[in-house]
């Protein structure tokens, strides 16, 4: 068996704060919001929250541009606030991880506000600062969230490299004073007590070189793939990392670094020179459809795309890295719309198989908030609903530049944007779902009459009961935890199956990945204890539409 580690065995559960509950009645969720709902929490029997980013920022892109390192954003509450809840999920016998975000900063951080005054500032190479090359930018590179990847700044004629948006300047992690300020800032933190942390864009702060990237065909810029992501000074940097601050603690680390299983396994071996895990984004990018759009499509992703990548996944890291398992983040939409069914027939069905999918896959299982309810994309129908700066800037390139017609883009928003991801939390059926008291930030999902905590609560057939057994199966066989993965029916156009292993102990998972009733005879050939499914009655030789099922022997 694998070396035992409680992050191993822990079921992390992840906050947006912004939208999880508001304490004061002005529409942003805060951090007393989340002190209430602790006992939420508990006894869904979650071991871990990890609140999204709660520091100062402008909110450019909701926090991930992060103005002050140190201080709480008054918007979430103040530092006391903090102490508070740390305090109060420690008493509950949780953990919690916050948002580690060093790849960039705000433009409005002291120390880029430093750097921008003056080419010989002494802050100035705190950042990455080119020179242009003929009236252009220093390379082709095009940002994550559309556009260059680098703004002319006219005070001091040079170009600053931001590979998000242009108020997120890239840190300069080749100047040994930033990684000295990361550090102490970081260990600051884990005096407080914090347990872990979740390090945005971890695998591209290791910056080697600036040359032009490759332009897909059809597109505006180049990749700047090869020269920013999963290079050998990123690891250089990681190692350091642990070396000055996280070998001191005893800590839940996960990087979203995405790449591939090759990488993952230099990230996350389990030497433990670097991190515990990493976020795969494979199977979500099983979703593009390939086209210079990128992400920004309503392509479904079929059962044998995401299967052969989560296989793999799982066959590739046994007994060399740890995954984390998941499906939905605030990034992502939420998953039964986007895997799933969110339809009223089978919404339940399907949300509680996906759930029991990735759940008992080998791996640390992330739970987004109101995904244990079930919750759905919003659909938005205008622009103007929408809150996302990726939104925005990608209806500028596309849009705007008259590649894409106006309707098509609204409905790759619907389908694939952050917002249906961001929208509050759906606690009862009061007005705003019980969310504020006030207005919200963004809108609530109109369907929080059907899907809201405190239904699901009281109603013991609810995906939040699901959820709860899924995390207790968890808990109590550590052949969810440790076994070894074995994929089962790898052809079988409908149905996700694999075996878990571990001491003679076995455990079959069976999913109808459709609403169609599937032939499954492997489901009569399995002996063994039925221990959990999202049926009550069973048909032989056939899994029912979203039918999941667990057998133990």
């Amino acid at each position: 068996m694998e070396t035992r580690a409680w992050w191993k065995e822990a079921v992390v559960y992840q906050i947006y704060p912004r939208s999880f509950a508001d304490s004061n009645g002005d529409g942003i969720g805060d951090l007393n919001g989340i002190t209430q709902h602790l006992d939420y929490l508990k006894d869904l029997g979650v071991d871990v929250i990890w609140i999204s980013p709660f520091y100062p920022s402008p909110n450019y892109d909701n926090g991930y541009d992060i103005s002050d390192y140190r201080g709480i954003n008054p918007e979430f509450g103040t530092m006391e606030d903090f102490d508070r809840l740390l305090s109060e999920v420690h008493a509950r016998g949780m953990k919690m991880v916050i948002d580690l975000v060093v790849n960039h900063s705000s433009s409005e951080h002291p120390f880029f506000i430093e750097s921008r005054k003056s080419r010989d500032n002494p802050y100035r190479d705190w950042y990455i600062w080119k020179d242009g090359k003929n009236g252009n930018p220093p390379n082709n590179w095009g940002s994550c969230f559309s556009g260059s990847a680098w703004q002319y700044d006219e005070a001091t004629d040079q170009y600053y490299l931001h590979l998000f948006a242009p108020q997120q300047p890239d840190l300069n992690w080749a100047n040994p004073k930033v990684r000295d300020a990361v550090f102490d800032m970081m260990t600051w933190w884990c005096d407080k007590g914090i347990d872990g942390y979740r390090m945005d864009v971890i695998g591209m702060i290791g910056k080697e070189n600036f040359d032009d990237g490759p332009v897909a065909p059809g597109g505006l810029y180049g990749s700047f793939e090869s020269s920013c992501q999963h290079t050998q000074t990123t690891h250089r940097y990681i190692r350091e990392m642990r070396e000055r601050v996280l070998d001191r603690y005893d800590l839940l680390t996960v990087g979203e670094a995405g790449g591939t299983v090759e990488q993952a396994v230099r990230y996350a071996s389990l030497d433990g020179k670097e991190l515990n895990m990493i976020f795969s984004f494979e199977h979500n990018d099983a979703l593009n459809d390939g086209t210079a759009l990128g992400k920004w499509s309503d392509h479904q992703a079929q059962l044998q795309e995401v299967r052969e990548i989560l296989n793999r996944w799982q066959t590739a890291l046994i007994g060399k890295a740890w995954n984390s398992v998941y499906l939905s983040n605030h990034d992502q939409p939420r998953q039964v719309s986007r895997y799933g069914n969110d339809g009223p027939l089978y919404r339940v069905r399907s949300a509680k198989m996906l759930a029991t999918l990735i759940h008992l896959m080998h791996g640390t299982p992330y739970i987004y908030n109101g995904e244990e309810l079930g919750m759905t994309n919003i659909y938005f129908t205008d622009l103007e609903q929408y809150r996302d700066v990726e939104v925005f800037n990608a209806w500028k390139q596309w849009v705007g530049s008259g590649l894409v017609h106006p309707e098509d883009m609204m409905r790759y928003f619907a389908k694939i944007s952050r917002d249906n991801a961001r929208t509050p939390m759906q606690w009862d059926t009061t007005k705003h779902a019980g969310f504020t008291t006030g207005t919200p930030w963004i809108e609530v999902n109109r369907n929080y009459l059907e899907i809201n905590a405190a239904d699901e609560v009281r109603d013991p057939d609810s995906v939040y009961h699901y959820y709860r057994k899924l995390i207790a199966l968890r808990h109590e066989q550590k052949v969810v935890v440790y076994g070894s993965f074995v994929p089962l029916l790898e052809d079988d156009p409908m149905v996700y199956a694999y075996c878990r292993e571990l001491d003679g102990k076995q455990m079959t998972v069976l999913c109808n990945w459709t609403q169609k009733t599937a032939p499954c005879t492997l489901k009569d050939e399995t002996a063994g204890e039925i221990v959990l499914s999202n049926y009550a009655l069973h048909q032989p030789g056939v899994l029912q539409p979203y039918e999941a099922i667990v057998f133990l022997n």
